[in-house]
């Protein structure tokens, strides 16, 4: 039976099986969804043993991997060059390839609001924060001002995709943004929490968390407290996961049953 996979260290976390799993059963395609968990010093070894079996379709890669994982696979469409992180990885006629599904998750649940020229503060630095970045630069945002623990990281990270703006220690206070990013782990299920004051925020402002365990996180309580907009996690899980499963299977998973999927998982 052929199968695809998430990757991640820990990937206990991971709701992709679910979402996956559903579309699977939901368009009747026998095949399999599994969650493995991949130590930083085994990602080598594990794409050569995958790359050997012919069942095996791809995986998306959560934390530690999405750099990484680049050092490992093709990259025909650049993704190295562009955003820097993948989040995909699949099976094509030539061998394994990366791609990422990240940016265009992101994006869908803002493509109604029109950011263009607002300011936008962006909370941390990592694989997530890149494919975030990238779609924030496509769509022609403000200063952005990034929160991160390494200052010269992302400030390098600003220069990389052409964004102006400023880099602020975590214990910063936020500026007011237009749209406040999550892009961190922070505040996820077994990671430190993320605690901030909401109050510079202007009252139109939204709040978006790439954190989905918990779904509700703090960061969301605190937004919807003051009123804000919430976006949470699961609108981007479930729009680049489509797009991965496309990719692995062959078929268009049934978006018309997003609500049964949120419902699976709990929200």
């Amino acid at each position: 039976m052929s199968y695809a996979e998430v990757i991640g260290d820990p990937i206990a976390h991971s709701k992709s099986p679910l979402i996956h799993g559903y579309w699977l059963k939901a368009l009747g395609i026998d095949a399999e969804y599994r969650a493995t968990r991949v130590a930083p010093d085994g990602l080598g070894a594990y794409f050569a043993e995958r790359a050997a079996d012919p069942a095996w379709r791809g995986c998306n890669i959560t934390l530690p991997h999405k750099v990484a994982a680049l050092d490992h696979v093709a990259d025909p469409g650049g993704v190295r060059q562009s955003i820097g992180a993948t989040n995909t990885v699949a099976r094509g006629a030539d061998g394994l390839f990366a791609t990422n599904t990240d940016a265009a998750g992101f994006y869908a649940p803002l493509a109604e609001h029109d950011l263009a020229g607002a300011p936008v503060a962006v909370i941390g630095a990592g694989g997530a924060a890149r494919a975030v970045l990238f779609a924030l630069a496509r769509m022609g945002v403000g200063p952005v001002t990034l929160l991160n623990r390494t200052p010269l990281k992302g400030a390098a990270l600003l220069a990389h995709f052409g964004l102006k703006g400023q880099v602020l220690p975590l214990t910063a206070p936020l500026p007011p943004a237009a749209l406040l990013v999550n892009a961190s782990s922070l505040g996820m299920t077994g990671q430190p929490p993320l605690t901030l004051d909401l109050a510079p925020l202007p009252e139109d402002a939204i709040v978006y968390d790439l954190v989905y365990a918990p779904l509700e996180t703090p960061l969301l309580q605190a937004a919807e407290a003051r009123g804000l907009e919430a976006i949470d996690g699961l609108d981007m899980l479930i729009g680049q996961a489509a797009l991965a499963f496309e990719l692995f299977f062959g078929a268009a998973p049934p978006r018309e049953r997003d609500e049964d999927v949120r419902a699976l998982l709990g929200a």
